[in-house]
């Protein structure tokens, strides 16, 4: 039976759809027997169904913080001039997940391992079965959303006139694996959690807090905790501030991290792991990113520990035509959340400067 979990509702992350899309055989072996996606658009598909912008989620994250940070009117991402498609990538609680589905056989621990390409085909189907959309002028996204926006240039060149890859590459690195590891090894040492059979997301408290606590440590910057940065920020909850950083990292990211489902962020946390376009080109990664057709903006944060510049840059001059734009923002990977003005500036004149651009 699925568990409940107010934090992935409408009422928490903003009105979407969810589209069926059938029987799906995944690129383990696995297979979901009825995949559902869960999906939110902002704006209208033209006539000539040539305005169509995909954006995918990241890590723990849904279409909440997209219509709340970076669509809108007299944005680069327009809904009056676009028509944007925020898809939920398996697994994240919204889309078919361990604690979601209705299918004992793949229901908690049982959910199979998804891949990067596994979200990437099933929002390639979505997008032509459901509205008839066969090229994109857009992908753009954020951490694991980047790694989707570049397997779509990789995988699908045709289809894909523009790409945006944020925070996020294209062939997860050994360094990245490993931080991934302890994230999800923080869930799995918890005895709560119960080999992934808990009955309640808050059996697996202590799991989830460590969780946060790493996230804190290195989706954070030193100097975003040194230099007060976090006093001005608003509070999620009402009444739940913070005056000292301890609260800070109590109110904001235990908080956080604390709502969430622990098999969704182990399933998450796999495919990010092993996010590599060169799948597609026998491991060639040189080969793979010579495929890519599509105007390409790489744009890493500048203090980010996880996907930090250098690497983006790498992949960036393997790409065809490819220009690295690198995003200023003191929070480091959590830049992504747009606590910064200068920060949704730029992505902002970025993303124009890319949409206005001859494909």
């Amino acid at each position: 039976m699925p568990l409940e979990n107010s934090f992935y509702t409408a009422e928490m992350q903003g009105p979407y759809v969810t589209v069926p899309l059938g029987r799906f055989e995944l690129e383990e072996g696995g297979v979901i027997e009825e995949l559902e996606l869960a999906v939110a658009t902002y704006g209208e598909l033209n006539k000539a169904k040539d305005n169509a912008i995909l954006v995918p989620t990241w890590f723990s994250g849904t279409h909440a913080t997209w219509w709340q940070v970076y669509i809108g009117p007299g944005r680069a991402l327009d809904p009056e001039k676009y028509f944007i498609v925020v898809v939920n990538q398996i697994g994240n609680g919204l889309s078919t997940s361990p604690h979601t589905t209705g299918d004992a056989s793949i229901a908690m621990e049982r959910f199979p391992h998804v891949r990067i390409g596994d979200d990437v085909r099933a929002q390639e189907q979505l997008l032509r079965e459901k509205y008839g959309v066969e090229r994109l002028a857009l992908v753009v996204g954020g951490s694991m959303g980047a790694q989707q926006t570049w397997e779509w240039a990789v995988r699908f060149p045709d289809k894909v006139q523009r790409a945006a890859p944020i925070a996020g590459t294209a062939q997860n690195t050994p360094h990245d694996f490993l931080f991934t590891q302890t994230l999800m090894d923080a869930i799995t040492s918890d005895p709560a959690w119960a080999g992934g059979r808990y009955t309640s997301h808050a059996d697996v408290a202590d799991g989830l807090r460590r969780h946060a606590d790493i996230w804190a440590v290195m989706g954070l910057t030193t100097d975003f905790w040194k230099s007060g940065f976090w006093k001005d920020l608003p509070p999620v909850v009402e009444g739940l501030g913070w005056s000292t950083f301890e609260e800070f990292q109590q109110n904001f990211t235990r908080l956080l991290f604390g709502l969430m489902d622990p098999n969704a962020l182990l399933t998450m946390g796999w495919k990010w792991q092993r996010g590599d376009v060169a799948r597609n080109a026998g491991g060639d990664l040189a080969a793979a990113l010579g495929r890519v057709s599509a105007k390409t903006f790489v744009m890493p944060i500048d203090s980010d520990m996880f996907f930090p510049p250098r690497d983006c840059e790498a992949e960036q001059q393997l790409t065809p035509g490819a220009e690295l734009r690198v995003l200023p923002s003191i929070a480091g990977h959590f830049g992504l959340f747009g606590f910064e003005q200068t920060y949704l500036d730029a992505v902002d004149a970025h993303l124009r400067e890319l949409l206005e651009a001859e494909v």
